[in-house]
């Protein structure tokens, strides 16, 4: 899934190719684009044709096309989404659900092999009452050590789950979660309120140094994440702790053993990441 390094990538990516351009035609668009509910949406996007974009950002894990009136076309690329470009009139593949000519020859494509990713076109007042935008916590580039105590201040679950949570912290998942605890030395079984203040600092310094570095090599490709040019991500390169179950930690050799955290399948080094 797309994490903020990799959502951040894709950005960055479109942002020179799209600021500026119109939408002329949408040749192609999937039924299952429906809308996310009242009072967060009808999904409108004929009306795009003709519409400027005037930039491209990301919240948390969200990207946004911004249009005029403070309108946004919103993308969640959840499990195996992706945005790129293509020449207009470029045959679909199977997996592709939403195509939107530019005035300038080329075509923005989202495509998505298993549907889960979403598309929506959102007026400020809808984007706002969309309880998952709503709720979005801090982004975690831009937080400060007190910021982040209060974040997890008092909150007794574990520490691994806190940061999976996109109302604590937006854009973090399973492969950055992992990372960031091993760096800063934390078992991610450990409840959140025993962290000692140096270890909540250590956290975050970790935290924002991994998303650093990993938006430096572009993201991680493990499976389906491309950037926006069909590159792959070489973060995954530098992995120590995600998908090594069994090997042998870099830092001190012991066997990386894995546990279940929040549902989700977490990686840690028994030694340096002792409770």
């Amino acid at each position: 899934m797309p994490e903020l390094p990799e959502v951040e990538t894709i950005a960055r990516g479109l942002r020179p190719m799209l600021t500026g351009r119109s939408v002329m035609n949408i040749p192609h668009m999937a039924a299952h684009l429906a809308p996310v509910g009242p009072p967060a949406g009808q999904t409108m996007l004929h009306t795009l044709v003709g519409r400027e974009i005037h930039g491209v950002s990301r919240r948390g894990k969200l990207l946004f096309l911004e249009l005029a009136q403070d309108d946004v076309l919103a993308f969640h690329l959840r499990m195996t989404g992706r945005l790129g470009i293509a020449p207009c009139g470029t045959p679909p593949d199977p997996h592709v659900h939403l195509l939107l000519d530019l005035d300038n020859g080329s075509s923005l494509y989202f495509q998505d092999q298993r549907k889960f990713g979403m598309c929506t076109l959102f007026s400020p007042d809808q984007l706002a009452a969309w309880p998952f935008f709503r709720d979005l916590g801090p982004e975690p580039l831009e937080l400060s050590p007190e910021q982040f105590a209060r974040q997890i201040r008092g909150k007794t679950g574990r520490i691994k789950a806190l940061l999976l949570d996109q109302r604590i912290i937006a854009g973090i998942g399973n492969i950055y979660a992992d990372e960031s605890l091993f760096r800063a030395g934390i078992h991610p079984a450990t409840p959140a309120n025993q962290l000692t203040p140096m270890q909540q600092s250590q956290l975050l310094a970790a935290i924002q140094s991994v998303l650093q570095e990993a938006i430096a090599a572009g993201g991680s490709s493990i499976r389906d994440y491309r950037t926006a040019a069909g590159l792959v991500g070489t973060f995954q390169d530098t992995f120590e702790v995600y998908g090594r179950k069994g090997l042998p930690c870099k830092h001190c050799n012991s066997p990386l053993q894995t546990t279940k955290v929040a549902g989700r399948t977490t990686s840690f080094c028994p030694s340096c990441q002792a409770m």
